[in-house]
């Protein structure tokens, strides 16, 4: 019989999935981004809620919700075409370009060398050109075309393990799928990064705690809604961080993998090293990573007329990793010295983070030490799309230090204001400010209270009844 608290989780998981439909249907990110930021602070309020409830349901009944309620959270991004990020497009048309035996890293979308591969959905053309996200080309004759591609005049900057992912995709789906089939493919990857959390918890924590990704409302809009190949990523950071525990040659394979999919899952492989006190032991894990980098890329490099990094330099350039003020990057630090120091100041509390974990990290818990290095890198940088933060939700998940993921909520909240009236800086800058204070305060709660040596204070009767369940005994 269902009791009280198990009643209230699943009515707030409800009322989560409810919310998150509504807000996916909602079309309002250049035409209402107010109106759409008030949505998205209601979904984070309601999965507040549900994570609160559900750590006070049995273990046993409580991972049964936490899969369930991911299959059904994720599923509310397939509910409408991308409504905020045109990324995706990029992903099928790179697909396609493969298929045809062409290098993805050779010609950008709006090489008319390419116009054969063209078609409608892509390539619109007529009223739908009038829309404000379609980036204009010319056409074959010179007319003039439209994309649903960002920066069509652009090579590729997506690493070759995403992009083999592009491809199976494209293969395995049917004729006119369209987004719906990157969109299932983030779906698929959402719920087995879950199912792998829930695996991890069992053994090494609190299977709970894989709530705080399975129901972030960061994961349908981003993972799933907008097919962000950080999806994949993540999933390989978290098998690596998982598996580096017992095999650093396995873990470092895996987090290779996760590098050549993204690039950003980089930062978590200081975490993968806590407590290593021997260069052998480092190297263990690090050689395997690059090596596994270097191979995926090397294909590309000898058959590839174009450099295989593609817009890289363009987009760090871009995005003002060398001019804070262009993106308002390094924000947090720029309230406290001048633009030209923010990058090596930047740099430099970077260093000693990593350092720090890897002299005393713990070693069975290396995802608290990327936790660490990750969510600080995030703060020092203060990123503008909220996708890349995926992968700090998962870390969270892994940790259980939630405090962090007002990290994810600040970068959603920049996003979302890059289209209000006003300076938009300040929304962000006033997010991550409040995202660094909730980290500082949960930091000082947890030493005040003297808790476990691991980050996340699992009580030791949470640890030992999910060792037990994991057993197969009777849990709580």
């Amino acid at each position: 019989m269902i009791n009280t608290r198990s009643l209230t989780a699943c009515l707030l998981v409800a009322g989560l999935t409810a919310v998150l439909a509504a807000t996916v249907l909602k079309d309002g990110y250049i035409t209402d981004p107010g109106g759409l930021a008030w949505w998205y602070a209601a979904c984070w309020l309601l999965f507040a809620a549900a994570v609160l409830a559900v750590r006070r349901m049995p273990v046993r009944h409580a991972v049964a919700l936490v899969l369930a309620g991911g299959v059904a959270v994720a599923a509310t991004g397939l509910l409408a075409p991308p409504r905020t990020s045109t990324d995706s497009y990029r992903y099928a048309w790179d697909g396609r370009v493969q298929a045809a035996g062409i290098s993805p890293y050779d010609h950008p979308p709006a090489d008319p060398a390419l116009a054969g591969l063209r078609d409608d959905w892509l390539f619109p053309r007529g009223a739908d050109c009038a829309l404000p996200e379609r980036s204009r080309i010319g056409g074959p004759a010179g007319e003039l075309h439209c994309t649903r591609i960002n920066r069509p005049q652009e090579h590729t900057i997506y690493p070759p393990v995403a992009q083999g992912y592009f491809l199976v995709v494209h293969a395995l789906s049917p004729e006119n799928a369209r987004h719906k089939a990157l969109q299932t493919g983030g779906a698929l990857l959402a719920v087995g990064t879950t199912v792998v959390l829930v695996l991890v918890l069992r053994r090494r924590g609190d299977p709970r705690q894989a709530a705080l990704w399975a129901w972030c409302p960061a994961v349908p809009v981003e993972a799933v809604n907008n097919a962000h190949a950080d999806v994949l990523g993540v999933l390989l950071a978290v098998l690596g961080l998982w598996v580096v525990v017992r095999g650093r040659f396995e873990g470092g394979v895996l987090l290779g993998a996760a590098v050549a999919t993204k690039l950003l899952p980089a930062v978590v492989l200081p975490g993968a090293l806590s407590g290593v006190r021997r260069w052998r032991d480092a190297a263990a894990v690090l050689v395997p990573a690059a090596a596994v980098v270097a191979v995926t890329y090397l294909p590309h490099v000898l058959l590839s007329e174009s450099s295989v990094l593609g817009y890289l330099g363009g987009y760090t350039k871009e995005e003002g990793y060398d001019d804070p003020s262009a993106r308002n990057r390094y924000a947090l630090l720029r309230l406290v010295l001048p633009d030209a120091w923010a990058l090596p100041a930047a740099l430099l509390v970077t260093a000693v983070v990593v350092v720090r974990v890897m002299r005393r990290g713990d070693p069975e818990r290396p995802w608290s030490g990327a936790l660490s290095v990750t969510g600080t890198v995030f703060l020092l940088m203060t990123p503008g799309y909220s996708w890349y933060a995926l992968l700090l939700v998962a870390l969270v998940a892994l940790d259980g230090r939630w405090e962090w993921l007002g990290v994810a909520a600040a970068g959603t909240a920049k996003y979302v204001a890059v289209h209000l009236d006003g300076d938009s800086s300040v929304v962000g800058t006033t997010a991550y400010a409040l995202a660094a204070a909730a980290v500082a305060a949960g930091a000082l709660v947890r030493r005040n209270r003297g808790m476990p040596a691991d980050a996340a204070g699992v009580p030791r009767s949470v640890r030992g009844e999910s060792a037990r369940v994991a057993v197969g005994r009777k849990g709580e």
